[in-house]
């Protein structure tokens, strides 16, 4: 097991700081009570790191996020900002207990022989395969999508085109293309060599899944599309060294910018709504502030003026959504949605956990999260199917965003997990059969090549 003083001194500076940043923020000192919960931030993050050897450990990604992304919130740069409820900051403090104790929970951390990705052939063609299928069933759901609607978002002239219109469940299809430079990077990983002639449809469909994003005007998807591919191979390519994969990671920035840059918002109505302390503050500084601090404030504002716990409903909309039971029964999906602003609409992840179940819920629902995050920790180390790693990664994404959205309430996040399994499954369902085959083969090859050695002895003697 772990080194008890590692464990004692990460919880116990986290407990320090964050009762040193509660006390700060009663006292009227709202900035140091975010810099005291950034500092811890980066300071675990640092400590994990070094102890895994990855700069996106999943436990470290989703401390970084997390507790630096509380900081930022804590220091009340909008005037849209509260002093949170008590509440809200015990389960906030849980929330981060709750991922630490599921991660731990009856795990060795032993040193385990990681398994390296190999070259497969067959298993290439199976990835080509799907990277082919995904994007073919993008494209077509895509003009379906557009027949019906009659217009593209990204062309519309509207503000809201990207999400006004979307065919019904046909959309989740349609959007699947941006799992496929991910899907390319595993291809390439364990192909022998890239054939010229796949080319030809592998640089097309990694376009499209770029494209799309900007074809629906969704940031979020475009930062996604780069940042899972980047986790990818990242996680793939394992000698990679820790400045190289800084730099990998620090290409999501640019990407993010320019996102801002090509907002559809005019300026002067985003500072509006963002209600900043400071008036000269750039929009590429308040608007990715108010993506992270904003979801807090939704949260608390929540914890507030909950009257009454629906008890699951929030958490199982994917599986109302997904079945269409939503459209049969429309009150499965009725509850109130509690924002501190209309035009904010962004919430944690664990918005609709508390929402359902109170702060005991939360505790339990981020346990488990924490404790399928190390099942994925220990899973790229042993297995050899390569479609772990896109689990790997969605994890990733999840867990480096938590601060951003209810990501699995979310259907779209359960559709691609979906997705991603049957994935696994093409990809690994006779792989048994296929390595027996090959090792036969192999003993049959060393054979027959002993025996020729034997012959030239003999005719050489």
């Amino acid at each position: 097991m772990r080194v008890r003083s590692n464990t004692i001194m990460e919880y116990g500076t986290y407990m320090l700081m964050y009762l040193a940043s509660y006390v700060s923020s009663l006292a009227g000192l709202p900035v140091l009570s975010g810099i005291l919960l950034v500092i811890e931030a980066l300071y675990l993050y640092v400590h994990l790191v070094r102890q895994a050897g990855s700069l996106i450990e999943l436990r470290a990604w989703f401390t970084l996020a997390w507790v630096g992304g509380q900081g930022i919130a804590c220091m009340q740069l909008s005037r849209l900002q509260t002093n949170w409820h008590y509440m809200t900051w015990i389960a906030f403090c849980l929330i981060y207990l709750g991922f630490g104790i599921g991660y731990e929970w009856g795990q060795q951390y032993g040193k385990i022989e990681e398994a390296e990705l190999k070259k497969d052939a067959v298993v290439a063609g199976r990835l080509y395969i799907c990277i082919v299928l995904l994007a073919a069933v993008s494209v077509l759901c895509f003009v379906c999508e557009m027949a019906a609607g009659d217009y593209i978002p990204l062309f519309a002239g509207e503000t809201h085109g990207a999400y006004y219109y979307q065919a019904t469940g046909l959309h989740y299809f349609t959007i699947s293309c941006i799992l496929i430079p991910a899907i390319t990077v595993l291809y390439v990983k364990v192909s022998e060599s890239v054939r010229n002639k796949r080319l030809f449809l592998l640089i097309p469909a990694n376009i499209l899944a770029v494209g799309m994003p900007f074809l629906y005007v969704s940031r979020f998807q475009l930062v996604f599309v780069v940042g899972f591919a980047v986790v990818t191979f990242i996680m793939v390519n394992k000698k990679l060294r820790l400045k190289t994969m800084g730099i990998l990671l620090g290409l999501l920035i640019p990407v993010y910018i320019l996102t801002v840059m090509r907002s559809s918002y005019d300026v002067s109505y985003l500072n509006q709504v963002f209600e900043m302390k400071y008036g000269n503050m750039p929009l590429i500084l308040s608007q990715p502030y108010m993506y992270i601090a904003n979801n807090f404030e939704n949260f608390n504002y929540m914890v507030v003026n909950l009257t009454e716990h629906t008890w699951g409903l929030r958490l199982l909309y994917p599986f109302f959504a997904l079945t269409g039971l939503k459209r049969l029964f429309p009150t499965l999906a009725a509850s109130e949605v509690f924002l501190i602003k209309p035009e904010l609409t962004t919430l944690t992840m664990f918005y609709d956990a508390y929402y359902d179940f109170g702060v005991f819920g939360t505790f339990f629902f981020v346990f488990m999260i924490g404790m399928a995050a190390k099942v994925l920790m220990n899973a790229i180390k042993k297995d050899c199917n390569p479609v772990v790693y896109l689990f790997y990664g969605q994890m990733a994404i999840y867990l480096g965003l938590a601060f951003f959205t209810t990501w699995f309430s979310n259907p779209t996040t359960w559709f691609w997990l979906i997705l991603t399994g049957i994935m696994y499954w093409f990809i690994g369902h006779d792989r048994s059969k296929h390595e027996s085959r090959k090792r036969t083969e192999d003993k049959v090859c060393a054979q027959e090549s002993a025996v020729k050695e034997d012959r030239m002895d003999e005719e050489t003697v």
